[in-house]
């Protein structure tokens, strides 16, 4: 009987509990962790207790796994095996294996390990796909896994930008991958399709349990589809890379879905994410306060916003009162919008500042410029709205029955040339020509250089 207790108790103890949809681990001795496919779970690694993963009991119709792990900002390195390798591991905060089964397999392992001295949250999850699903990084020429499932982000002030590695046609166990560099007919890998996707989290969002649960809706297929924002559609043909503008401090998550159109199956990448700022880093830290392909070439979005500049002015050139008022309250509120993201984030600051990116980097015309528009956005606006609408309102009351301003400066000169001519009572009236007063002045100069006359009688004697 004490067997069998301990026996139960055991088993009791091996129960994972379930938290947020996802079932947590905590710190195990063994630094064994077991997974169920399709199931995400959470964990925390330390530099000096590497864990493997273990997935049991994987169903023969499957014919690949993605094995993938996200953390906030702290690196993970995940492994086939214990020994790392270029070709076998890969680190970073989104990371991802693709593991091909043979006939045998019913069980995978991988090994994960962390080099940071802080310890570090995880959530990961394995997930499987059949002989006719297309295999993500399946056709990899540039990065350093044979098949690589992961997309890689950079960021700079200006712009973000992913790059993945084509993916190629599923086959099944026991069978060899379809060439990749073979033919381009619609038997090859050449008809896949690549759908990129955004996703937003809340804004100033900056916490790990808010990015962890957000990234459990990135993952798989049916998940991006409902949740995301398809932002492009590129063909086998197309670059894998695209940009978007960077959003500083606003958290943003990037999926791929490649399809199949002749199979109609698809299959998901590994997400990616971003704040376009670093936790760690000084400079550029987070705790501080026209998407058509026509408009990448500067000549045609400089004609185009030049004259969407103008034609406002134009429309209301002859009523300059109005257009003075106009300009005042749109433009004196939207420095209030300025001065509130400052202090609170809000997206309605790009209006003007995508102009200054496009302006200053040359780079930045290849930027897809999408941004969120949350809470915070919606009463900033109420707010533009309202301070613009009472500031008009308020300057048009107040210069009912006041002469027009500004005043044009032919019409003031020619109503003063006027006045000076009809009215004589006016002082100016009596002021000689320029000709006449230029002709005084010269000659009172003269009289400074004349010789005085001496004093005395000068007429002649009268006999």
């Amino acid at each position: 009987m004490g067997l069998l207790r301990l026996l139960v108790l055991a088993l009791l103890a091996s129960q994972p509990e379930v938290v947020g949809g996802a079932e947590t681990v905590g710190n195990s001795s063994e630094g064994l962790i077991e997974f169920s496919m399709g199931t995400f779970r959470y964990f925390e690694l330390n530099r000096s207790f590497p864990k493997e993963a273990i997935l049991r009991h994987i169903s023969s119709n499957v014919t690949f796994l993605i094995f993938q792990t996200h953390s906030q900002y702290q690196n993970t390195t995940v492994s086939f095996s214990k020994t790392l390798l270029p070709n076998t591991s890969g680190t970073g905060t989104d990371k991802g294996l693709v593991f091909t089964l043979r006939p045998e397999h019913s069980v995978c392992t991988w090994y994960l390990e962390t080099l940071d001295a802080e310890p570090v949250q995880n959530v990961a999850i394995p997930l499987s796909y059949s002989e006719r699903d297309p295999i993500p990084g399946g056709c990899n020429l540039e990065f350093d896994l044979d098949i690589d499932p992961n997309i890689y982000l950079e960021y700079n002030f200006f712009e973000t930008t992913i790059k993945f590695a084509p993916a190629n046609l599923g086959h099944a166990r026991g069978t060899r991958a379809l060439p990749c560099d073979i033919g381009t007919g619609q038997d090859s890998r050449w008809r896949l399709q690549y759908e990129v996707y955004q996703y937003f989290l809340p804004e100033k969002d900056l916490t790990e349990e808010g990015l962890l649960q957000h990234l459990q809706r990135m993952a798989e297929v049916p998940q991006v589809l409902a949740n995301a924002i398809k932002v492009a559609t590129l063909t086998a043909n197309d670059k894998t890379s695209v940009s978007f503008s960077s959003l500083r401090g606003q958290g943003v998550i990037y999926n791929v879905i490649v399809w199949d159109p002749y199979l109609n199956t698809s299959a998901a990448y590994v997400p990616a994410h971003t704040y376009a700022c670093s936790f760690e880093a000084v400079e550029g830290n987070c705790s501080s306060l026209g998407n058509l392909k026509i408009f990448r070439d500067d000549g045609v979005f400089w004609v185009t916003f030049t004259c969407i500049a103008i034609l406002v002015p134009v429309v209301f050139l002859g009523c300059l009162r109005i257009l003075n008022i106009l300009t005042c309250g749109f433009v004196g509120s939207y420095s209030v919008v300025l001065a509130v993201d400052s202090y609170l984030y809000t997206s309605l600051s790009y209006i003007t500042l995508n102009v200054l990116k496009r302006a200053l980097s040359t780079d930045f015309r290849r930027a897809l410029t999408s941004v969120p528009f949350q809470t915070n956005d919606f009463i900033i606006l109420a707010v533009w709205g309202m301070l613009a609408v009472s500031g008009i309102t308020l300057q048009i009351r107040r210069e009912r029955g006041r002469p027009s301003f500004p005043p044009h400066p032919y019409k003031l000169w020619k109503r003063e040339r006027e006045r000076r001519v009809t009215n004589i009572l006016d002082p100016s009236y009596h002021i000689p020509p320029l000709r006449e007063r230029l002709y005084g002045r010269l000659t009172r100069i003269k009289e400074l250089f004349q010789k005085e006359q001496p004093a005395g009688e000068r007429t002649p004697l009268l006999l």
